[in-house]
């Protein structure tokens, strides 16, 4: 048996809390005030807690990089969320595309480190986004994907859809009941909408 152990890699925005609306695009809160939990997030992650998996949550903040968010607002949100949720680690990429660095999803340097540094099975681990650049990067890392369904990615594919952060986990528990059959579904090709945080 392997001594590796299983993990859900959560995206921030869209999953962990609620994308602010600009232009009639999602984007990141920029403010404590922007910053609302998303539905049944605190739930989700107690119960794949009781089911032994790392959970850890990896975001693209290119706000950063553009100048258009505080560092200190930042590093206050993060703490917000490792104060409140029971995670085990949160790793924020800061970068914009033209920094060409590993971590910015879609790539997947933020799950890979995260594997090295916790003793990650990424084969059985699962990431859950809401954008095709979460997917990709779970794709990627070798993980299953779950795709969050919301209006801005309808033709974003995933192994896995839900409507829900919970019904996500519902997903993930559900397959792990099943035991480890679920390494042996097939990832499919992902293509779809642009989210650009």
């Amino acid at each position: 048996m392997s001594n590796l152990k299983p993990a859900v890699f959560l995206d921030r925005d869209g999953v962990v809390n609620k994308v602010v609306f600009r232009n009639g695009k999602p984007a990141s809160p920029r403010s404590l005030d922007e910053f609302i939990w998303g539905e049944g997030i605190t739930e989700a992650v107690k119960r794949l807690k009781a089911a032994c998996f790392y959970v850890f949550v990896v975001t693209n903040q290119p706000d950063i990089a553009r100048k258009k968010l505080d560092a200190i607002i930042l590093a206050q949100i993060s703490e917000t969320i490792r104060q409140s949720l029971p995670i085990d680690d949160l790793l924020v990429c800061p970068h914009d595309d033209s920094d060409r660095c590993a971590c910015r999803k879609p790539k997947s340097g933020m799950l890979i480190s995260l594997a090295a540094q916790w003793q990650i099975d990424l084969n059985r681990s699962f990431m859950v986004g809401d954008s095709w650049k979460d997917m990709a990067a779970g794709t990627e890392a070798g993980c299953q994907t779950i795709l969050i369904e919301r209006p801005y990615n309808r033709d974003t594919v995933a192994d896995f859809q839900a409507l829900s952060v919970l019904e996500a986990t519902d997903i993930i528990l559900n397959l792990i009941d099943k035991g480890d059959k679920y390494n042996e579904l097939h990832h499919r090709v992902f293509s779809g909408s642009k989210i650009d945080y």
